[in-house]
């Protein structure tokens, strides 16, 4: 049982402290402040590798009152440095859970703090912005916490892809498969894969910093470029490859961290965003067929859509109805394309699913 009576605080890089109760692993936990206004599929979230280097606010105010079991993940492990809720739940009524949700932050060593006003939280980073912050069950003393916090870096320029990437090549679905399709894991998602090897791919996953030639050697029918974490202008070597790979003339499909790769190995500049796009229920417009989507999304960074709309070469395909950010695009003379979203959408509804089809009819055509 969590020590529910037990203090923690956090404090934002800007100064402003909240007060709240301990959850989790007792300790300190560091990164950039972020929200994610899902619902539901909160193990999900927490084991994205997206959400490396954050510490992250839940919108909705229970958390953990379905438990978690290993179905419900991403990764490995839990990715988020930390966690701020309203309602940390110790009790769950799923019967498909094989465990609490305290139990399983203690187990992956992840400090969290409940009872704080996240709708106050939410509205200021709204209003200032990400930024840094900590939160901490052990250290009490706000200077000392404020002296830690300050040797935090910023995730503008961080280059966090290759920590969270697989060191070791593995493969999935049907060796015999027709279909090849060479993974770049900068942090991908269980359910992407998975999308690939249910629509019959034999896939294999390499490592962030592989080299083209060892990705022909696999002699793929197309390209995945996965999403991942960090400061995507922080990767000149994924861009570099990425670049080598739009010169085989083969099918390439990027999400999220892989749509900002193929803006910028088209010389299209990315930015920090002011708090970014994180939840279940972004609504995006396909331009290109006039059909509105809801989306799954967790980015702080975005594509700049001036230079992209200037680009002679690459068209955008889909926009989002919130702030008319560029979700999507596409290079008019080679079969690449790019979304800034996640189609697999776990959790969250299924309507872009679509774009792994489109992926699969390019390579074979």
């Amino acid at each position: 049982m969590p020590n529910s009576q037990q203090p923690a605080i956090l404090l934002l890089a800007d100064g402003n402290v909240f007060y709240g109760k301990a959850f989790g692993k007792v300790g300190t936990a560091t990164g950039e402040i972020c929200f994610n206004t899902g619902m539901t599929g909160y193990q999900e979230v927490f084991t994205d590798p997206s959400y490396y280097g954050q510490v992250l606010i839940m919108n909705n105010v229970h958390i953990g009152n379905y438990g978690v079991t290993p179905k419900d993940t991403e990764s490995k492990s839990v990715k988020i440095q930390g966690l701020i809720a309203r309602n940390l739940e110790e009790k769950f009524s799923r019967y498909q859970a094989t465990g609490s949700l305290n139990e399983y932050l203690v187990a992956n060593n992840i400090v969290a703090i409940e009872d704080v006003d996240t709708r106050a939280l939410v509205a200021h980073v709204r209003t200032k912005g990400a930024m840094n912050c900590i939160i901490s069950s052990e250290i009490l003393d706000v200077d000392l916490l404020g002296a830690h916090l300050a040797t935090v870096p910023n995730m503008d320029g961080l280059e966090l892809a290759s920590v969270v990437s697989t060191t070791e090549e593995y493969e999935m679905g049907n060796p015999d498969s027709p279909v090849k399709v060479a993974v770049l894991d900068y942090g991908v998602k269980v359910n992407i894969l998975t999308c690939l090897v249910e629509r019959g791919a034999h896939v294999r996953v390499h490592p962030a910093k592989t080299p083209l030639s060892r990705l022909k050697e696999f002699n793929p029918s197309g390209y995945f470029i996965s999403n991942g974490p960090g400061d995507p202008s922080a990767m000149p070597y994924a861009v570099e490859t990425l670049q080598q790979i739009l010169q085989e003339d083969k099918p390439v499909f990027g999400i999220c961290l892989g749509h900002q790769l193929l803006a910028l190995a088209n010389g299209i500049r990315t930015y920090k965003m002011h708090h970014g796009h994180r939840g279940l229920n972004h609504p995006v417009k396909n331009i290109i067929n006039g059909i509105c989507e809801i989306t799954t999304q967790n980015h702080g960074f975005g594509v700049d859509a001036e230079a992209v709309r200037n680009h002679p070469n690459v068209e955008i395909t889909h926009v989002n109805l919130n702030d008319d950010s560029i979700e999507g695009i596409r290079l008019k003379d080679k079969p690449a394309f790019s979304v800034q979203y996640h189609p697999e959408s776990t959790p969250g509804p299924f309507d872009s699913r679509y774009l792994f089809d489109e992926f699969f009819t390019l390579m074979k055509n």
